[in-house]
Parts: C-alpha cells; structure tokens; sequence
C-alpha cells in the first residue's frame, strides 16, 4: 500500500542551487532529492561562476546586452533586464550565506569570459565556484527549520487532480512509494545532459524533471536549444571532466594536432568567440581528423594546482600534464537553454506547478546561454519561484492517477545517449534526426513512454521543427539564420502555434 504525507509548502524537486535557494526563499519546505546533498546536481560542479554586474565600470544593462547578444535574437528581454537587475544582490546575498567569493581589498575579484564585454565573474578559487556555494547554500538549508529534506527520493509522477491542477507528486523514497500532497510542486531538476554519450554533467540529470511536466501536460519551451561546452576533457571518462571557459579568458589557445592555432579561421574573436561558435569549430577540427587541443602551458603553466586545481586534477588523472602538454579536448553537452516555459515567478502553464533553474525556460538565455550566467539564473529564479509557490494555499484534490510513470533500464538508456550524440549532437540534419526518433518511437514502444524518453522526443521534434541554425541549434541542411527569429513553444502532443512568437 502506498503512504501519503500532506505536506502544507512547497515540494521541491532537486537540490541544486536553484531548489536550496526556493527552498530558503519558501521558508517553509519539503525537498526531495535523488542523490545525498552537493552530489548529483550540476550547480555543484559549475567552475566558472556567477556572473553579474558588481563593478564600477560595469552596469546591469551592459550585461544584458552581452545576454542578449548571445541569445542569437531569441532572449525573452524582460527576464534578461529582472536577471541583470537582481544579479548583483543575488551574489551578495550568496557571499552573505558564506559562500567565499575570491576578493581583494574587499571587492570581489572578477574575471573575463567568452562574449562578455566587461570582466564580471564572481569566482571562488579559480575554478571551484559550485561546490563552495553549494556548501554555504546547504548549510543554510540543514539549519532552516521548516525545511524538510529527503534524500534518495525520486520523483515518478507529478499527481493531478481532476482539473488538470498539480497537487503533489508520487516519489520513491528508499526504494517505497510515497504520495505526497501538497500546495505546490517546484521543479528544480536540472538538464538534460544525461540524455547524450558524452556530457560534462552528473549521470543523474537526465531531463527528467522536463519530461514528468511534459507527461503532466506542461507547455515546454525551446527544447531544441542545446549547449555543447567547446572544451570537455576528452580522456574517457562519463561524464567527462571539464575545461573551464576561464582558461581561455586568461589566453589559452585551441590548437589542432599540428600545434596550429584554428579559431581565428571560424571568429575573429577567436578562442573568446561564443561557445556555440567554439564548439562547431572543434567539432569540425575533430570531424576533420586533425584533433582539437586546449595548449595553457604558457599562460598558466606550473600555476595549474594552485590556479586550476579541479582542471589540473582531471588532467592528471588521465595522463595528462597540462603544465607541460596541451588538453585534448571536445564538446560535450553542458546545459540546456530550453525547458518548461515560466512566467518571471516559475510559474508554469499548469496550475500549482513552478519551474526554476535549468529545467525551466524564463527566455533569459535564448538560443544560446551566455557563461556563467547559469548559477545566476539558478539563484535569482529559485528564490523567485520559492516565494511565489509559498503563496499557494489550495487545498489539494484527489489525485486522478497514482501510476509510476514507466523506467528506462541501464542498457536501453545507453543505447539512446549514442543515438542523442551521433544525431542530435553539436550538427544536426532532418535525416539523422527522423532516425533517431525511430528510435525513441521503438523504445517507447518497448518500454512505455516515461520521462526520460518524453524529454528526449521533445528535443528531437523541436530539433526538426526549426529549419535555420542559431545559438545552440545547428543543421547542416538549413545552415542559414530564419531573419523571423521565434521561439519554439510545444506540448507532448504537438505544437501549441498561439504560444509562438517573434522575440522582441
């Protein structure tokens, strides 16, 4: 028999830094995460940082125009404005709570990324941003009261009643069922990486959190756009180690096996260009059978452990020093600008369900997310969409279906992140993809159609239905940018064309 637990806030579903900062900004909360607490979430292992706009040369619409710009045209510009505005206190509030952002004279220290015009990353350590902020997060949350924590518990259906209202969800804790009724349900489940063979993210973020409010009827947002961080650390690894866009911002330079530099033949701002561009250029060296390889040893060199430690580690780990040797590197997926679409406050298109973080679509990041402005959005949405479900007082109906949504196993799910890789990967084109939706068709077919494969039909048939190349989204066969520029907007079953539109 399954138990039930009413719960009288918010549920949160992940325990990145966009659910811990709901969660805090909720004060009152039940949070339900698949892995113990700074594992499994990607905020954990961001090593850029936050950027915003904390210096005197700097302004909140200097970094909405380098946001915009990066968006490809496609950026929701009132949620590029709230994120640029409330940037800046969002970090302070985070340093606040403990997080130790690297400072000088007590001014945080600020580095340069690709595609920005001002040097405004907030970083902790060179490249350990993530796991410092998520400690100071977490321990905020272990000492918050009326926050309740659930480890090892997996979400398997967003509950319903009768009028199409989220009212709670069905999660397996411990391996039991539990129904769990409540006010409001907050999606903070992260991406999609999971879903492709190489990626720099955790296994566990496998777009699930997409897929169940998809499944639920949910309206999704951009699916198509997908981010391939340029240089992942190609020594074999799942998920594959990552080479920070910083080493880049401090000079290093991409080379193929030639040792010949190559980006100033795809961008004239070269290694800076916009990780889109960076990413189709290795993946053309790659394909080209001359390598890709990120050479640091001149401008960062013997400073490796102390400057890079995570990036350093890595390197070592698969035999390769960088003090002294180029990285060979290759995209990998990273985030995914798409999601189920929101309002400014996370709310979704169903009533009684919130989104923040990756696995939602504000349109702040558009075809193509700008670096480090992830942790950001994390933060600033995550407390929006936290005091915005706290709000909710509806008493919860009846749920209509109690059911588990269908598992993958291990082996077929493998089998679809090769399929994802080799056909919705960094180019795609209408014959790979309508194979590899007879894939999902047949594993759907064979298995049932649960959330992992709903996430992956969703980014595929978004894939096919933009005919023109922007951002993240690269086809061979309409290699040309529609002048139009629309977002895409879809339900499970099909197109929602009234929810269209050319962005602004």
């Amino acid at each position: 028999m399954t138990d039930r637990v009413i719960f009288d806030g918010p549920v949160i579903l992940g325990a990145g830094l966009a659910g811990l900062t709901a969660a805090l900004a909720a004060k009152r909360a039940m949070v339900l995460s698949p892995t113990p607490l700074a594992t499994g979430c990607s905020s954990a292992w961001a090593q850029g940082g936050m950027a915003a706009a904390l210096s005197a040369d700097d302004t909140p619409a200097l970094h909405a125009a380098d946001t915009a710009a990066a968006g490809a045209g496609l950026c929701d510009l009132e949620a590029v404005e709230l994120l640029t505005r409330e940037g800046p206190d969002a970090v302070r509030a985070l340093a606040a709570l403990g997080a130790p952002f690297d400072t000088k004279d007590g001014d945080f220290t600020l580095s340069l990324e690709a595609a920005h015009s001002k040097a405004r990353v907030a970083r902790v350590g060179g490249d350990g941003a993530g796991a410092a902020i998520m400690a100071a997060v977490i321990t905020a949350v272990r000492a918050a009261p009326a926050i309740e924590v659930r480890e090892k518990a997996r979400a398997r259906r967003l509950l319903q009643d009768a009028t199409g209202r989220v009212v709670g969800v069905l999660a397996e804790i411990d391996g039991k069922l539990v129904e769990i009724l409540s006010p409001s349900v907050i999606l903070a489940t992260g991406g999609v990486g999971g879903l492709y063979a190489v990626t720099t993210t955790p296994a566990e973020v496998r777009g699930e959190g997409l897929g169940l409010a998809a499944l639920a009827g949910a309206v999704i947002a951009d699916a198509e756009f997908v981010q391939f961080h340029p240089t992942a650390i190609d020594i074999g690894r799942d998920p594959a180690p990552l080479a920070t866009e910083a080493l880049r911002g401090e000079g290093a330079i991409l080379r193929n096996a030639d040792a010949r530099a190559f980006m100033a033949d795809y961008h004239p701002a070269r290694e800076l260009a916009p990780r889109d561009v960076v990413a189709r250029a290795i993946h053309a060296e790659r394909e080209a059978g001359r390598g890709a390889f990120l050479d640091a040893t001149v401008v960062v060199g013997g400073h490796f452990p102390k400057e890079f430690p995570a990036v350093f580690e890595a390197c070592m780990s698969g035999g390769v020093d960088p003090r002294r040797a180029m990285i060979p590197v290759v995209p990998a997926v990273h985030y995914h600008m798409g999601g189920v679409a929101t309002d400014l406050d996370g709310q979704t298109s169903l009533p009684g369900l919130y989104a923040a973080g990756e696995c939602a679509a504000t349109g702040v990041h558009g075809a193509n997310r700008l670096a480090s402005n992830s942790l950001l959005e994390a933060a600033v949405f995550g407390a929006r969409a936290g005091r915005a479900a706290a709000k909710e007082h509806h008493a919860a109906g009846q749920p209509v279906s109690l059911e588990p949504t269908p598992d993958l196993p291990a082996d077929v799910l493998q089998t679809l992140r090769k399929a994802m890789s080799r056909d919705a990967g960094v180019i795609r084109d209408a014959e790979g993809l309508t194979r590899l939706l007879g894939v999902i068709e047949a594993l759907e077919a064979a298995y049932g159609r649960g959330p992992i494969l709903a996430a992956a039909r969703l980014i595929v048939t978004s894939a096919l239905g933009r005919h023109e190349s922007r951002g993240g989204h690269s086809r061979a066969d309409f290699p040309a940018t529609d002048p139009a520029g629309i977002r895409t907007f879809v339900t499970l079953d099909g197109r929602e064309p009234g929810l269209r539109y050319a962005a602004e």
